[in-house]
Formats: structure tokens, sequence, C-alpha cells
């Protein structure tokens, strides 16, 4: 799977996601941070990648909507620090086949994974 993680995200994200055997870039990694949400997206999608962030203004499915992108993951965890992302992260790979996100908006917390279609 092509996976993008935002800027918000710990290296260690992206480190998790290599090892499960996605191929995933970061956003740091690339020199895009600080881009606005809107210039970040154009470049998300051209490159057809999942976007994995924490940022809630990308699960506003009106400027978003399920179906008319390479998907969005929006980790919400309780608690600051990497290890409650990395937490997240490891409970949607474990529920969900992440291939099966492409074009979802789907909200990841420690109570629930909501998939948006």
């Amino acid at each position: 799977m092509r996976i993008k993680t935002d800027e918000d995200l710990p290296r260690s994200a992206k480190e998790f996601l290599l090892s499960r055997g996605h191929d995933c870039r970061s956003v740091l990694d690339q020199n895009l941070g600080g881009y606005k949400d809107r210039a970040l997206w154009d470049i998300v999608q051209s490159e057809k990648r999942l976007l994995i962030t924490s940022d809630k203004g990308f699960a506003d499915i009106r400027s978003y909507p399920p179906g008319t992108h390479c998907g969005i993951v929006l980790l919400r965890p309780d608690d600051d620090g990497v290890g409650p992302i990395i937490d997240l992260l490891q409970k949607a790979a474990d529920a969900v086949d992440l291939q099966e996100l492409f074009g979802t908006v789907t909200v990841v917390s420690p109570r629930s994974i909501r998939v948006r279609r």
C-alpha cells in the first residue's frame, strides 16, 4: 500500500508501516512540512497515497468526500506521545487490511475504528 504520513506523526509511525511492508513516505522526509492542507493534499493525491494523519481537518467529509480520493486515516489518541500513535496504527493494521481503506475516511480511536465509504 502506498502511504504518506503527515508531519504531525512521529518518524516511528513511518517505520512501523515500512516494517509491515508498505511503501511509506513522510511529509517531513520530502520537505513538505508547513505546507497548507490543500497544497499537501494535492501532492498526496498525485502520488496516489493513503494519508495517515492526526489533523482533524482532513476528516471533514464535506471537503474530502469518501470515494473521491485515495483515502485518509485519522488517528485520534486519548493521550499525547509516540506510544499512543503507534498503538492506534497497530490497532488499525490488526483490524483491517489497509488496502481496504483506499478511498475511505477512517477514524481510529482507542474505542473504535469508523470507516466511511
